[in-house]
């Protein structure tokens, strides 16, 4: 059984919690970023055909070789005695998934917003959670905005890292990051990106079909642990969650609606869990609550989904 994938995940949930992310210099993901912009640059200008082709080779190119660069270093650490070889790849996973940098964010806006302070409720959520115009929302659409992050963050930057580790070992996990990473680098609907965009867009929606709804699941799951709502949280779910333009976006954050009771809702695109009441401050701090014991959740699930039989999954990539 493939316990060393198993051991490997459950340390890496472990150090998220314990160890701070590294700086930029030392980080993957920033490292995919600046690949990302250098390639960017050298995008042709004008054929909108050219420039579809030319994004799909920097998603699918790019995928594939941060693919093949995994599995060289799992190569190398299986030449590793153990624990060393597995602690490793715990530590190598840790960087590609962020449960604490998602939770300390969240946190950071409730706090202003606890102390009435606008201003920066305002900026924090800006500069980390979301990338829409902040600067007249209200407390309760800057708590709104904050759960919606955390929500669809869980799917996005959480459980589908530890879904594709399980699936595809280290090489799986790197190469859905690099595809993420691309689509929030590229994906906008605006001249400059509509068409370089348009392939890692739609790749990364295809490669987050299933995260986003095991998301949710969990979600409603952690709800029954936790005091919440799960009978809410599933009926928002499957009442709302096609109402957002995003295929899987609407999956977690109507789900996390539901749960809460509350209204999310992004003035003039989408409205979750309609009827509820708004809502507060405290509303973040049971959202991050909620995403705490839906990853545990999804650790346990996918740590057991990690102990397929040698004949499915290799034991070390």
């Amino acid at each position: 059984m493939n316990t060393y994938r198993s051991r490997a995940l459950a340390v890496a949930l472990i150090l998220d919690q314990l160890v701070s992310d590294p700086p930029n210099r030392f980080h993957p993901v920033a490292w995919m970023g600046t690949v990302i912009a250098a390639l960017k640059r050298h995008a042709p200008k004008e054929n909108s055909a050219a420039r579809f082709l030319y994004g799909t080779m920097i998603a699918v190119g790019g995928s594939m070789s941060v693919a093949v660069l995994g599995r060289v270093v799992v190569w190398g650490l299986k030449r590793l005695p153990a624990p060393v070889n597995w602690m490793g790849e715990a530590l190598i996973l840790k960087l590609v998934f962020t449960l604490r940098g998602l939770t300390t964010a969240a946190n950071a806006v409730e706090t202003a917003l606890a102390n009435d302070d606008m201003a920066e409720a305002r900026r924090l959520v800006a500069w980390h959670l979301v990338s829409r115009d902040t600067s007249q929302l209200t407390a309760s659409q800057v708590a709104a905005a904050t759960i919606e992050s955390v929500a669809e963050n869980e799917s996005d930057g959480v459980v589908a890292p530890l879904f594709f580790y399980a699936m595809g070992g280290l090489p799986g996990a790197l190469a859905y990051r690099y595809l993420n990473t691309t689509d929030s680098m590229l994906g906008y609907h605006d001249e400059r990106h509509e068409w370089l965009g348009k392939a890692p867009a739609r790749l990364d929606d295809l490669a987050n079909l299933i995260p986003a709804r095991l998301t949710a699941g969990l979600l409603i799951l952690a709800a029954a642990l936790t005091g919440d709502d799960p009978g809410g949280g599933r009926h928002i779910w499957q009442r709302d969650h096609a109402v957002t333009a995003s295929p899987n976006a609407g999956h977690p954050m109507s789900a996390m609606a539901g749960a809460l009771g509350v209204e999310l809702e992004k003035v003039g695109h989408y409205r979750l869990g309609t009827g509820s009441r708004q809502p507060e401050a405290t509303d973040i701090r049971r959202a991050v609550r909620l995403v705490r014991m839906a990853t545990l959740l999804a650790g346990i699930v996918l740590a057991i989904l990690a102990l397929r039989p040698k004949s499915e999954a290799a034991t070390h990539d």
